[in-house]
């Protein structure tokens, strides 16, 4: 992978985990009512809580991850495809 793709790969990343943390803590807020989603260690918590919320919370990941990584590629294989064309 060449030095700016890397580059501006990890930048995408980084931008996606926090797109990624921000909806989340607002879909946790307004599907509980709770400002603060649990913690797999807080026994005050039940189960099917913090499973729901660590469920919700990766599957929210993995979409902003997906949808980054995939929109990053497609810009990528267009600016190969312009520069090839342009030589």
């Amino acid at each position: 992978m060449p030095p700016m793709e890397k580059t501006l790969s990890t930048g995408m990343s980084l931008l996606s985990g926090a797109l990624a943390a921000a909806l989340f803590r607002r879909v946790w807020k307004r599907a509980s009512g709770q400002d603060e989603a649990p913690e797999a260690d807080d026994l005050g918590r039940g189960w099917t809580e913090v499973l729901v919320s660590a469920t919700l919370q990766g599957a929210i990941f993995g979409l902003a991850r997906a949808a980054v990584q995939r929109a990053g590629a497609q810009t990528f294989r267009r600016r190969a495809v312009l520069s090839r064309s342009k030589s």
